[in-house]
């Protein structure tokens, strides 16, 4: 009786292909210009010198600015609260334009490949092809 076998395998083969890989960068110079806010407070203190009768005074909202009551016991035959000053704190917004440099990066690659064949005669003339040149006949 005659049979038949098969083998099966892998091996690696070189196929003498390769690749080149070229990376270039550019920067752009651009100019940023931003709307910016910036809040500033401004604290006055303004003198009362009153007699407080009846409930004391508590901080308040006038328009934009705070008023916050600073009171000040003094010993007289009797105690009385007296109003000594109010501090007032008003928030101001300033708007002002903010120009600035930027850098932006852009990358480009281009890919260059090799033929098996044109790998064999550059290892006698130790030249290279790229994806431009036409395929050698």
């Amino acid at each position: 009786m005659i049979s038949e076998e098969l083998h099966v395998g892998r091996r690696v083969v070189d196929t003498g292909r390769g690749v080149r890989l070229n990376k270039s960068v550019t920067e752009e110079v651009l100019r940023i210009d931003e709307a910016l806010m910036q809040q500033e407070l401004e604290i006055e203190h303004v003198p009362m010198d009153a007699w407080v009768d009846g409930a004391l005074p508590e901080r308040r909202q006038e328009g934009e600015t705070l008023v916050i009551p600073v009171l000040e016991e003094v010993l007289v035959l009797q105690k009385r609260v007296r109003l000594k000053e109010e501090i007032r704190i008003t928030a101001r917004v300033h708007r002002h334009t903010a120009s600035e440099q930027v850098v932006l990066r852009d990358e480009h690659v281009s890919v260059e490949r090799f033929a098996e064949e044109f790998a064999e005669k550059s290892e006698k003339k130790g030249a290279r092809r790229s994806e431009q040149d036409p395929p050698p006949h």
